[in-house]
């Protein structure tokens, strides 16, 4: 008899080295063992507001989507945090001070060019990097408010204060995906999708080392 695998285990097996090789990025290391700075820090959260704003701009278009719109909930929106944060870090004209690095702007056209056109796409992109900030994103907002000496000032991206129970909520973000009744084909996509975004927070980690380099 043939053991069926839920996607939502098949998406995390076949992920999970690209997930590890993402996190391990020299940048993020240095950051989380208090190897970085507090502009290293800033640096992240300038990127983190071009991609969450080309991410929750697809979640519009796909909101009447039968199958992305599962997964989008108003629980779950960054942008205006992150506007706060970079606020606070950066002053009232921070929107001045920052631009996306070559790897953010790829990783933009990505979300622009198939998250907001293909549901399987959106929920790759989507999966990726809200489970990421509900699990990994609650260890490194504790460790920059030891470094950094925030309060919930400066790392409100990380704070879900609309969801009571992080974990909860991504049990059911993962029934969701097991309930969706896409072929073996696509949930191949979608995987090679979800492996697409793992590697643009590799080289984009990459690109903030250079960056800290070049300064």
């Amino acid at each position: 008899m043939t053991t069926v695998i839920p996607f939502s285990q098949a998406l995390r097996e076949r992920t999970w080295s690209s997930h590890g090789d993402s996190e391990g990025a020299d940048f993020m290391s240095d950051l989380m063992s208090g190897k970085g700075t507090r502009d290293d820090y800033v640096a992240l959260v300038a990127q983190h507001y071009f991609i969450y704003g080309a991410l929750e701009a697809a979640a519009e278009k796909m909101a009447t989507d039968a199958v992305a719109s599962r997964f989008i909930s108003p629980q779950l929106t960054r942008l205006p945090a992150i506007e706060a944060d970079l606020e606070f870090l950066l002053g009232a004209t921070w929107r001045d001070g920052i631009s996306p690095l070559p790897t953010t702007e790829r990783y933009v056209e990505r979300i622009d060019t198939v998250a907001a056109t293909w549901a399987g796409g959106f929920v790759a992109h989507h999966y990726t990097r809200y489970l990421g900030d509900l699990s990994g994103g609650q260890v490194i907002r504790a460790l920059m408010q030891r470094q950094f000496g925030f309060e919930t000032n400066g790392v409100g991206f990380y704070l879900f204060g609309d969801i009571a129970s992080p974990k909860k909520f991504k049990e059911t973000y993962r029934d969701e995906l097991d309930a969706v009744a896409w072929s073996e084909e696509e949930r191949t996509r979608v995987i090679d999708e979800v492996l697409i975004a793992y590697r643009f927070n590799t080289e984009l980690f990459l690109d903030l080392s250079r960056a800290k380099i070049a300064a």
